[in-house]
């Protein structure tokens, strides 16, 4: 039986942690259940088994037959805190407010499979695998925390991780069972600018007796758009999107002040730093011009996550012998959205790719994304992913 014919026979199974996962879904450092529903599904598995301390994660590691690579592979278990909608039919989740949005339930679920399929395989690994199931990925950065707590050496101190590969679902973009994924930036840096603009109340019919920081506030945002595109190369971009905008409370008050938070995106270390000078820069300008006093955070998130081109061209050639040359989309260009695995790149070469998991039924080009209170996945591509990952594995050597 090859490897995927195998992944198929798990199938029952995985859906059925899937959706056990998707039910009960929790949010954060912190996921008890979702954790102990993990531990369950490896008993009985030759695995050599760890928790986190900083947060409810579990490190698996599985010894290989040869001297060769350790081989990381990653699932992310967290959920977001979005109000489900789920299409007619798709599994729900019981809590209120929470809601796998994201498709970690999916990850997690694919990476038992493939640590099922590799139990059963030792004897042809060609180095140990490391089993990485991670809480936080959702702005918690979890993958750090991990990695401070020693995950890259978790098959020992002489056996470092020397590849590391993650996938991610997609509700829509990519049909159904297609993987893509590319060499270099895959996915880009999220950044946080934060500016706080204080300036001095007053009646909304005499605002030359004030100092009102709304105007100054809603010119920053103006400002910064066309920083963007005056100062950074349309080859190597930076996006800024604004996404809270607060200040006052009554429409005839001046307010004190106004806050406002965006999310900057970067594809390159050069274009992430200079946008941390920049940025700050034009803000505290806008605010000296209007003789108004202007508090500024710039807070750098989560790090470019590049694929290494030999790690990436390993993923198009293994998706392309297990499921199909027709199954396999190289892009063209990185998406915006950002990823906490890229603090395991940036330590270890490796490659982070895509799985199409669009309902039967939905347009990719017109489904409801990741994060959408109406995303829902297609759980027949478990089985790929589990034998996409454990594939990956067996062929390092």
């Amino acid at each position: 039986m090859d490897l995927l014919d195998a992944a198929r026979t798990l199938q029952p199974e995985l859906v059925a942690l899937r959706r056990a996962l998707h039910a009960e879904p929790e949010v954060g450092l912190r996921l008890p259940r979702t954790r102990r529903k993990v531990l369950d599904a490896l008993a009985g598995l030759p695995l050599e088994i760890t928790t986190g301390t900083g947060l409810d994660s579990v490190t698996a590691v599985l010894r290989g037959a040869g001297d060769g690579p350790t081989v990381l592979l990653r699932a992310d278990m967290d959920a977001l805190p979005v109000q489900e909608r789920a299409p007619a039919g798709a599994p729900e989740s019981a809590i209120p407010g929470r809601m796998h949005a994201c498709g970690h339930d999916l990850h997690t679920a694919i990476l038992v499979g493939a640590a099922r399929l590799l139990a059963e395989r030792r004897d042809l690994l060609g180095g140990d695998v490391v089993l990485m199931f991670q809480p936080g990925e959702e702005g918690e950065g979890g993958a750090q925390i991990m990695v401070d707590e020693g995950v890259l050496t978790a098959a020992g101190a002489d056996r470092p991780v020397g590849a590391a590969y993650a996938l991610h679902v997609t509700s829509a973009v990519l049909p159904a069972g297609v993987a893509a994924g590319r060499p270099g930036p895959i996915l880009a840096a999220a950044d946080r600018l934060r500016v706080v603009v204080r300036g001095r109340g007053g009646h909304g019919s005499s605002p030359h007796t004030a100092l009102d920081p709304v105007p100054a506030a809603c010119e920053m945002v103006t400002a910064l758009q066309t920083a963007v595109t005056r100062t950074f190369s349309v080859f190597d971009p930076v996006v800024v999107t604004v996404g809270s905008f607060h200040a006052g409370d009554a429409h005839n008050v001046i307010p004190d002040e106004a806050c406002f938070v965006a999310t900057v995106r970067s594809f390159s270390p050069a274009a992430g730093a200079k946008a941390a000078e920049v940025l700050p820069a034009v803000v505290r300008g806008v605010a000296a011009a209007h003789g108004l006093a202007v508090e500024v955070e710039y807070r750098q998130d989560y790090p470019v996550t590049a694929s290494a081109a030999e790690a990436a061209a390993e993923v198009a050639d293994t998706a392309r012998d297990l499921l199909g040359a027709d199954r396999w989309v190289e892009l063209e260009h990185p998406f915006a959205g950002s990823e906490d695995f890229s603090f395991v790149l940036r330590r270890v070469p490796g490659a982070f790719f895509f799985l199409g998991a669009t309902l039967p039924g939905r347009d990719p080009a017109e489904a409801p994304y990741n994060h959408s209170p109406e995303a829902a996945f297609d759980e027949s591509v478990l089985a790929d992913g589990a034998a996409l990952l454990a594939a990956l594995a067996l062929r390092r050597r």
